[in-house]
């Protein structure tokens, strides 16, 4: 399994970014995947995965901001977040796994993130 993340970048309080994960050995809709990210000084944290049994809940730091979706004609992984903040600045990273239930995905494949810089 490989994936590739794309689409950061920098923008102003606010704004809006869309990342993709591009995904190889394994269908979108078949494994465990999902979006973390880290901030400098912070752990790396869940941002959402989806499995064969659903989406997992959204980290209560971006609730009502984001919106994580499959494309199974491409086979991505995309992040659509929304009213980005200075403290959401960081690296976001994609990570995919061939297992069918995310508690089953004990070593799963990640990207080599992709920057997300929001100004105030």
């Amino acid at each position: 399994v490989r994936v590739a993340e794309s689409g950061g970048g920098s923008v102003q309080a606010g704004g809006s970014l869309r990342l993709s994960c591009s995904v190889s050995g394994v269908f979108v809709g078949r494994g465990c995947m999902g979006w973390f990210r880290q901030s400098p000084g912070k752990a790396r944290e869940q941002i959402q995965t989806v499995s064969t049994s659903g989406y997992s809940s959204v980290a209560e730091s971006m609730k009502g901001r984001v919106a994580m979706s499959i494309d199974i004609v491409k086979n991505t992984l995309d992040l659509r977040m929304n009213a980005l903040k200075p403290e959401d600045t960081g690296m976001y990273y994609c990570a995919a796994s061939d297992k069918h239930l995310c508690k089953d995905a004990a070593n799963p494949s990640w990207g080599q993130g992709t920057q997300v810089t929001v100004s105030a």
